[in-house]
């Protein structure tokens, strides 16, 4: 097994060979004894890890670490003193350290332990990226785009899921892309070449629903001129997803609960027992637990179909994300409908974040294909949005400017809207290839408004 390899600086010679002694069991520990050797050495070799003492010769751990930061893979960075103070560690973070320690107080064990916490969370959010990356790639950026901490464990438990056989159960509101998840995990998994069957429950009256899943005989009820395989049949060694799960009836519940614990199953009008390789995936957006008190859902099913249980989180649970999915709508429909729309104001980056989107990213889609289509400039205006949204939401923050100004605002909004502003403002300097002028421009604000907000959000090195 390749071990992480670990850089110490320190231009003290015991405190050096003493951390090299206590961790050269777990890394490949390397020594330097100035800023100078330690950045020769990053230019060389791949580091996990620089464990640097603030005061060193010539250059300082500062600017050692601003330095390993710029490079393509930067290494995590932990930064030692004796000269612990608040606004040393508040500065070293500034210049991108992931932690900060008093060598006054250093234990080894808990060195050990914080080195291992920031590489797991390091590898966690690689690899959250890497499953972002994929999703985008299969099925464009509707719904799965996300950066907020509840669709990261979403985009996580996807990914662990994805390549077992399990049922997985996902749950959610009207819009907040259920199917898009499911079809994430049927696209990841060993299935993924052979076919993705999708039934809508709640389309189907329960006589049709059982013969659409299990497939008829010739003569089994009237109309049925001929045999017809059923969904589970025509999924064969790939996925079938049961859309709106909680719609199905008692006789369909029993034929899915057998198929689920033996995969054999009858068409309607046969004796014949057939079997099918055929991984279940199931959404709702009913509460199956309260069915299942209520005797309206048989409680072995839910169990058989709850192995793993996914919940897509509401719109308004995850603001953070709405400024990046209505960035991406907003250039699939300007692309849809050949407008050179780039943007749009500030006052309506402040409406959709005041909005409460009860048809979450559904509702946002298309309030920025309405956008798009009506919008007469190169930048949407509040006009050009829905009346819905362009009316606000009584109980909602009075506006991002309130959040920067640090006005008071109810308290959990005030973090997803801070949240949003922020994403929003690097979204723009990201498009804007790090020119302020332009970014300004885009988000409908001057450059000395934009300024104060760098500063508010701690972006001043974007």
């Amino acid at each position: 097994m390749i071990r992480p390899a670990l850089l110490i600086v320190d231009d003290e010679k015991p405190t050096r060979e003493g951390l090299r002694a206590a961790l050269e069991d777990r890394y490949d520990v390397y020594l330097a004894d100035d800023a100078k050797t330690a950045f020769s050495l990053l230019e060389q070799e791949s580091f996990a890890v620089v464990l640097t003492d603030l005061r060193l010769p010539g250059e300082d751990g500062m600017n050692l670490i601003r330095r390993a930061k710029s490079l393509p893979k930067p290494p995590v960075c932990i930064l030692m003193t004796a000269y612990g103070s608040e606004d040393v560690a508040v500065e070293a973070m500034k210049q991108g350290a992931d932690d900060y320690i008093s060598k006054g107080r250093l234990q080894i064990e808990e060195l050990e332990l914080r080195i291992a916490r920031i590489l797991r969370q390091q590898t966690l959010e690689e690899e959250n990226l890497e499953l972002h990356q994929q999703l985008d790639a299969k099925f464009g950026l509707e719904g799965l785009i996300g950066e907020s901490p509840v669709m990261l464990e979403v985009f996580e438990v996807v990914r662990q899921v994805a390549p077992s056989r399990a049922t997985v159960l996902i749950l959610g509101e009207s819009g907040t892309g259920k199917e898009l998840i499911a079809r994430a995990i049927h696209q990841l998994s060993p299935r993924s070449r052979l076919p993705m069957v999708i039934v809508h429950c709640a389309a189907l009256a329960p006589t049709l629903l059982e013969s659409e899943l299990f497939g008829h005989e010739k003569g089994a009820f009237t109309g049925a001129h001929e045999r017809r395989s059923g969904r589970f049949e025509q999924a064969q060694g790939g996925t079938l997803f049961l859309d709106e799960i909680g719609e199905i009836d008692s006789t369909t519940q029993v034929k899915l609960l057998r198929f689920l614990s033996e995969r054999t199953f009858e068409r309607v009008g046969s004796n014949k027992t057939l079997t099918a390789d055929v991984r279940v995936l199931a959404a709702t957006n009913k509460n199956l637990k309260n069915l299942v008190q209520s005797g309206d859902f048989r409680e072995d099913l839910f169990y058989r179909l709850n192995v793993v249980e996914i919940t897509m989180p509401p719109l308004r649970d995850r603001m953070a994300d709405l400024p990046l999915l209505a960035n991406a709508f907003l250039k699939e429909f300007a692309r849809e409908n050949q407008k050179q729309v780039e943007g749009w104001t500030a006052e309506v980056l402040e409406l959709m974040l005041r909005h409460g989107w009860p048809g979450n990213v559904r509702e946002l889609r298309a309030a920025m294909e309405h956008a798009v289509i009506l919008c007469r400039g190169q930048r949407i205006t509040a006009r050009d949005l829905p009346a819905t949204v362009r009316q606000g939401a009584a109980g909602q923050p009075a506006s991002a400017e309130a959040v920067v100004s640090g006005r008071p605002t109810a308290a959990k909004n005030n973090v997803t809207m801070l949240e949003g502003e922020k994403r929003m403002i690097q979204e723009a300097l990201r498009e804007a290839h790090g020119n302020r002028t332009l970014a300004a421009q885009r988000l409908g604000i001057s450059r000395r408004t934009l300024h104060r907000k760098l500063h508010a959000y701690h972006l001043e090195d974007c």
